[in-house]
């Protein structure tokens, strides 16, 4: 049904049920029947070259020597030109052998710390400058270095095996005359394969024969959209005559010319030329990559597009370096500590410059036989500060982080409830980067097919002469609190696992006392396109959707067994009896009727006509004898509010008079040159009317276990959930109330009324004065006004109208430029009049549709998808994940922040563009409020903690600076700087980022707004930082002022002054590790034996290094590099010295407890209240667990909106009635009878 545009002028609103593809069509569609050009005159004069473009792809048969030839090379680089057909060997990986070394060390250079260190490196070599060691900076960059190239090394071996193990896919390759098995790598494009039963499709393949009548293969789709149903393609005639044995397969030698490879899942045009005929191509003749051959024993095909040419891969967009936030800020803080190092060092620089002038070159104990001036001096110096202060960005700081990530990520894949048994499927990060962003997602963007649904359908219920079935029931119809499965032993031919427990509808059927029951069964195994295989005396059915497989399969778990079909006759069992009805004629469902029809001569010469469809169109066509109509409408509204797929069912008489008068209509309809749908349509609606209803099904569209569940937690965690699915709008509104993303308290608003109002507040931006609406970024007033909950729900077209994204928009911009069309001036014209006012427009729809509670936008394209993922992204600046299951959401995964794969089902293209991947949608709460937050959580107080301890150690050498004449010296001993990073201080801190919980994972699910702090920011920010900083500049000035004067007079036990440099620098060391190491103690929320154990270790590494390092047998081995011979055991013996680290711990820790005790007393966090209580609520937990039972799903009032949702596509009817499917082929492979006939696809459905 069209509607108007409310911003057109008179024009149609976009068809609801097509996808759009915007700017994905391919150049021929903007040819000279455009729209624009309908009001030019006839013979005005067209620019050259604008028919058509030149079909450039050129494909030959059995011939790789021709895609050799110079004409198809192009340049690579220089004067190196490969052939511009791409091999069928795919490539994720980013290393070789060769290229891993260089690579990755480019790779590792491009971060500016990594840049910094070895400039460090480079001063330390130069004797004026260094004032440390090169030994210092060189060992930890070396170790920074090795861990992450070893963390890149195990990433891209996994990824060489994931495309190994693809790429050494078999399949049979027509070389040397016969078929050979091949890999998959070696397939060119132009070679002759051949595809078995069960097997992928290698590459994007035009369909020659098959062992199926008439060349028909079945094929499933998984991989590329994650739907299950069987799809069918044909092959041209013309190759299913003259393809079938090897020898001819191997004398093929046609001439394929076609369009470009591009990434349109729905169009292919092109044109083949064997034997000087010409014979047209399209879309049902191509098998594209990923597709899974289907009841089909053998399938030809050739090779069109392979590798990165095939649509599969063109669907997949760019591959996109993610970031998190916290790496965004994390090398913000680096660039503020970098300016800070640089002030400093130039601070003191400068002040050794004046000290050297005004004392230092009067000492003449300072003379040091150099006669540099003071100036100079002061350069030297301030090169010298850059390496002693370098340790405020501390080159461990990264690799920590990476082990931190690489720890988080093999928790989610040890996570064993987040492990799928039935398909023995664990949780897999396929990222170490981006978990701590699971934290802080705003939105989360999902598929609806095999992501939210397990594409399953199941009969749950229906309503037969006004009484409902499908309630547990005994076979007497007394109604039972808890339901048996029926035994269905009595029919052999029934599926022994559906699912029913009202015995009595069982047993109704059987007593054949009710004529409405079993016409409702028998209309059911009669009214369908389904085809039957038996196979061992097994009926397999192959569906066009699995509504009708579920509606065919309750039929025959009842009795009426649907057996065999030919072009005009169908086949059933009626319980112990197999009847034969003539089919006179098929009308096939599309989605404007909603419905179909099919005419049967029974065998004592009744003509009836069964019918079933969506209850509004059902309803306006009945008889007004008709009965039952209200208590089915009340059954209908009672399905509907189950969130249950209704379809009603009805019937009708007809006399063989009638019969043959609208039999001769619908030839002369069939027939027609002109409007020839337009004419069906009218006589399909002559035909169905006055008819009688019988009841109405009800189908459970299974939703994945767990999912409205799963959407209520995140929910409540403040994460807004949108899906964005390629289905039909009736079915994902369908969806939307099951899952609870909709519920009956919502206000929906469709693509009209969003037009409209985004409309509105277009023309009243209009009227504004151009000064003020150039500065006036956003529209204060809210879109949808008072309390009221609300809802969004679009189609794809309706978003390309919206955002100005329509289909003709290049043919449109190409005329505007040839000065054809001018240039919008006024609010008339459907399309923006600048930039601003489009970019305006987006942001209006993205403001609109954040105020909904959800949105599905339906019918949408793989590139719309990613299209509103990254509006949401540009312009609400929120952390956006999306999940799926299927090559058509891969291109939305790459572009969210985060992209989640289901896993487990056919299609695993999504898993390999994914970041994380499981098998199940609820595992994604526990990803996120127990992984992703515990992650953001820990990486904080990581990263807090860390900026601390590095500044309370450094800035001792910036105190000791004024000492000292701003010389540069250093305040510890060189290896105490090389090991306080690596060994004294690391782990501790790096075990917090790894095992820190405020609560546990129990608690996490069951207060979901503890994941709000991450959404804001809160753990880790500016803020935060220089709260890290000035906690570590007042410890530094504890830890070096302290010792410094308690230092001034002292006297030790034996008689002598232990007040010189290196026992200054022991003691400031011992205190600094004490602070740290207690410090972190502090702040561990989660202890358990390897914590207690880290703080202890580090400890007592901490002396037991110093000692030995301090000892004088090592300097008698190295004299000139471990220069503190026996400064610790001097020290330390000293009482006087330990009283002065205690001092110096206690102050520096003191008002750290304190603040501590006052935040979680006075003002606590969530989190504190609920670790507070944490026993009381693990006791609710547990008693929640016993008592909990399977929720019935109710609503809280009736719904009087239609349960209609029909998976069914167009097509299948015409194969059924032109027995394409059935027929079988000759023996002899001759000419076939002249009433066969080669037609396009819309031809073929109404012939």
């Amino acid at each position: 049904m069209s509607r108007r545009r409310a911003d057109s002028q008179g024009s149609l609103g976009p068809d609801d049920e097509v996808m759009p593809y915007s700017d994905d069509e391919t150049d021929d569609e903007l040819d000279e029947t455009s729209e624009e050009e309908a009001d030019e005159p006839p013979g005005a004069p067209q620019p050259p070259g604008e028919i058509r473009p030149e079909i450039g792809w050129k494909v030959k048969a059995n011939d790789r020597a021709y895609h050799q030839l110079p004409e198809f090379q192009k340049k690579v680089f220089l004067c190196i030109k490969k052939s511009r057909y791409s091999g069928n060997a795919i490539k994720t990986y980013k290393y070789n052998v060769i290229t891993f070394l260089p690579l990755n060390l480019y790779e590792q250079f491009k971060r500016v710390a990594n840049i910094y260190f070895l400039f460090l490196l480079i001063l330390q070599v130069i004797p004026d400058i260094s004032t440390l060691p090169w030994y210092t900076t060189l060992i930890p960059l070396v170790v920074v270095l090795g861990i992450t190239a070893i963390k890149d090394l195990v990433d891209d071996l996994a990824r060489h095996r994931m495309d190994k193990e693809i790429n050494n896919r078999k399949c049979e390759v027509m070389l040397n005359g016969r078929f050979q098995e091949a890999k998959w790598m070696d397939i060119q494009v132009g070679d002759v394969v051949r595809m078995k039963k069960d097997e992928f499709t290698p590459a994007d393949v035009l369909l020659l024969s098959s062992s199926n009548p008439n060349s028909l293969c079945y094929v499933e789709t998984a991989e590329l959209d994650g739907e299950t149903n069987l799809k069918f393609k044909l092959g041209l005639r013309v190759t299913d005559e003259g393809l079938q044995e090897e020898r001819q397969l191997a004398e093929f030698n046609a001439l394929i010319q076609c369009e470009e490879p591009n990434n349109r899942l729905d169009k292919f045009v092109g044109a083949m030329t064997w034997n000087g005929e010409q014979y047209p191509l399209e879309l049902d003749n191509m098998l594209l990559r990923g597709c899974k051959i289907r009841n089909t024993e053998y399938s030809h095909g050739l090779v069109i597009f392979a590798g990165a040419d095939t649509k599969i891969m063109k669907n997949g967009g760019k591959t996109r370096f993610k970031r998190t936030n916290i790496d965004i800020l994390m090398n913000y803080t680096v660039y503020i500590i970098f300016g800070l190092l640089i002030l400093v060092s130039a601070g003191l620089a400068i002040g050794h410059a004046f000290w050297y002038k005004d004392i230092g070159a009067k000492a003449w104990y300072l003379y040091d036989g150099k006669s540099q001036t003071s100036d100079y001096r002061g350069f030297l110096s301030f090169w010298g500060y850059i390496i002693v202060l370098n340790t405020m960005v501390p080159i461990s700081l990264y690799v920590s982080v990476e082990m931190i990530r690489l720890g988080q990520s093999k928790f989610i894949n040890w996570d064993l409830q987040m492990y799928f048994s039935e398909k023995d499927t664990p949780a897999k990060a396929r990222t170490t980067t981006l978990n701590e962003q699971l934290g802080q997602v705003e939105y989360i963007f999902s598929d609806k097919t095999g992501t939210l649904t397990q594409n399953i359908m199941q009969f749950k219920k229906c309503t037969i002469a006004g009484r409902s079935y499908g309630e547990p029931t005994s076979a007497e119809g007394v109604a039972l609190d808890r339901g048996k499965q029926v035994d269905w032993s009595w029919n052999r031919w029934a599926d022994k696992k559906f699912p029913f427990v009202d015995h009595f509808l069982v047993a109704h059927v059987r007593s054949k006392k009710d004529k409405d029951a079993s016409e409702f069964f028998k209309l059911l195994s009669l009214c369908h396109t389904v085809m039957v295989d038996d196979k061992d005396g097994e009926l397999m059915y192959q569906a066009a959707s699995p509504d009708e497989g579920a509606l065919v399969t309750a039929a025959r778990n009842f009795g009426f067994v649907f057996l065999s079909r030919t072009q005009d006759t169908v086949t059933i069992r009626e319980m112990d009896k197999e009847v034969t009805y003539g089919m006179l004629a098929l009308l096939d469902f599309n989605s404007d009727r909603k419905r179909m029809s099919i005419i049967l001569k029974f065998p004592d010469g009744r003509i009836r006509l069964y019918c079933k469809g969506a209850d509004t169109v059902i309803y306006q066509r009945l008889s007004p004898n008709s009965n039952h109509k209200e208590s089915t409408q009340t059954a209908l509204d009672t399905f509907a509010n189950e969130t249950l797929r209704t379809l009603c069912l009805c019937y009708k008489d007809i006399s063989t008079e009638e019969y043959e008068v609208w039999s001769r209509k619908h030839k002369e309809a069939q027939v027609a040159l002109f409007n020839r749908e337009e004419a069906l349509d009218r006589v399909y609606e002559e035909i169905e009317s006055n008819l009688m209803l019988i009841g109405a099904t009800a189908i459970e569209d299974k939703l994945q276990d767990g999912v409205p569940e799963t959407i209520s937690k995140l929910a409540k965690a403040g994460i807004k959930i949108w899906v964005l699915t390629g289905d039909k709008k009736e079915t994902a509104e369908n969806i939307g109330f099951s899952c609870q993303l909709l519920d009956d308290d919502m206000q929906i608003h469709y693509g009209e009324d969003v037009n409209e109002k985004l409309g509105r507040r277009q023309a009243m931006r209009r009227t504004e004065p151009q000064t003020s609406r150039q500065s006036k970024k956003k529209h204060a007033e809210p879109f949808f006004s008072g309390s009221g909950r609300n809802a969004l729900i679009i189609t794809g077209g309706w978003l390309n109208e919206i955002l100005y994204e329509k289909k003709k928009k290049r043919r449109r911009l190409r005329l505007r430029r040839l000065g054809k069309q001018r240039t919008p001036t006024g609010p008339q014209d459907g399309q923006p009049m600048d930039e601003w006012e489009k970019e305006m427009r987006q942001i209006d729809f993205v403001d609109m549709a954040c105020e909904c509670e959800s949105v599905i936008c339906c019918r949408v394209t793989p590139k719309q998808k990613a299209n509103v993922v990254s509006l949401v992204k540009k312009y609400k600046k929120a952390v956006t994940l999306s999940i799926g299951d299927g090559a058509n959401d891969v291109n939305m995964i790459k572009t969210a922040d985060i992209g989640v794969g289901i896993s487990g089902q056919e299609g695993m293209q999504a898993v390999m563009s994914s970041d994380y991947a499981f098998a199940q949608f609820r595992y994604l709460q526990r990803l996120l409020l127990v992984h992703g937050r515990w992650s953001y959580i820990r990486m904080c107080k990581f990263l807090r903690f860390f900026f601390f301890k590095n500044f309370a150690y450094t800035l001792v050498h910036f105190w000791y600076s004024f000492f000292n004449g701003y010389s540069s010296q250093v305040a510890y001993e060189d290896w105490f700087i090389t090991l306080y990073n690596l060994l004294y201080s690391s782990l501790p801190v790096l075990l917090v980022g790894l095992l820190d919980q405020d609560v546990n994972d129990r608690l996490s699910l069951k207060f979901p707004k503890l994941y709000l702090p991450g959404q804001q920011g809160k753990l880790f920010n500016y803020e935060k930082f220089f709260i890290s900083l000035f906690h570590g500049i007042f410890a530094s000035l504890i830890i070096f002022f302290i010792p410094y004067g308690a230092f001034q007079q002292t006297m030790g036990q034996d008689g002598e002054a232990p007040s010189d440099y290196q026992s200054f620098a022991v003691v400031t060391a011992s205190a600094l590790i004490f602070i740290v190491n207690l410090q972190i103690s502090l702040d561990t929320s989660f202890w358990t034996f390897v914590n207690c154990f880290a703080v202890l270790g580090s400890i007592a590494i901490y002396f037991g290094v110093m000692f030995d390092l301090h000892s004088a047998g090592i300097h008698v081995i190295f004299p000139s590099v471990f220069t503190f011979t026996g400064a610790a055991s001097n020290a330390l013996r000293q009482p006087y010295l330990w009283l002065i680290i205690i001092l110096t711990v206690g102050i520096t820790l003191l008002p750290v407890i304190c603040i501590q005790f006052l935040h979680k007393t006075i003002w606590p966090s969530v989190a504190d209240k609920i670790y507070r209580n944490r026993k009381k609520y693990e006791k609710e937990l547990e008693e929640e667990e016993k008592k909990k039972q399977p929720p019935a799903f109710q609503r809280g009032r009736r719904s009087r909106r239609s349960g209609y949702a029909f998976s069914h596509s167009q097509g299948y009817g015409s194969l059924i009635s032109t027995g394409q499917s059935i027929r079988r082929r000759p023996q002899g492979r001759g000419r076939p009878p002249a009433t066969i006939k080669e037609h396009p696809r819309r031809e073929a459905e109404n012939t």
